[in-house]
């Protein structure tokens, strides 16, 4: 059960009005975890910079972001995460059974995505380590310097939506991430 109500833009505090407003037009709706997040400008603020800065720095493309929160989301055992990017995954392009693999750890069809993806697992697993094995071969790969540092920042938007999920107990709002058993 969640710990705190769900805001809309008419209830929200004034200071994350707009940036609720922003977040709105972006996914279409107020999410739950937005909605949350707006009890606490701070909260939303820091959320929505993150993601500012992502967007307008970030080199990856939809499915590489969309790889690497799937498998944060795993590691942490978020539950909406994990939803929640199924869903923008499907979108980038995986199917389900893709999504479900990388959600697992498993390696799929893409050499390349599968080392940087295995580097963000690390990160997210290993309070901030990742092994030289996992960061060598996603080097050997062909991910820069620039792109290994980038991933950095993938990991803790996720990490940092993560917690807040486990913290406040944000409801599903989003079809459910297909189960890991089978």
């Amino acid at each position: 059960m969640p710990r705190i109500p769900v805001h809309t833009v008419d209830s929200a505090p004034a200071p994350g009005v707009e940036t609720l407003r922003r977040l709105e037009k972006r996914f279409g709706r107020v999410l739950n975890i937005h909605g949350g997040m707006a009890h606490s400008p701070v909260v939303l603020a820091t959320y929505a910079a993150m993601s500012t800065a992502i967007a307008e720095h970030g080199t990856f493309d939809a499915r590489t972001r969309e790889a690497i929160a799937l498998a944060v989301g795993a590691v942490d055992a978020c539950a909406y995460c994990q939803s929640a990017h199924t869903v923008s995954a499907r979108a980038a392009g995986f199917t389900e059974e893709q999504t479900v693999a990388i959600r697992r750890g498993e390696r799929g069809d893409d050499p390349k995505l599968d080392a940087l993806v295995q580097v963000a697992r690390e990160v997210a697993g290993e309070v901030g380590e990742a092994s030289d094995a996992a960061w060598d071969e996603a080097a050997a790969q062909g991910w820069t310097d620039t792109q290994l540092t980038e991933v950095f920042a993938h990991v803790a938007v996720n990490l940092y939506t993560n917690y807040f999920n486990h913290y406040v107990r944000t409801e599903l709002d989003v079809p459910a991430a297909p189960g890991l058993d089978g």
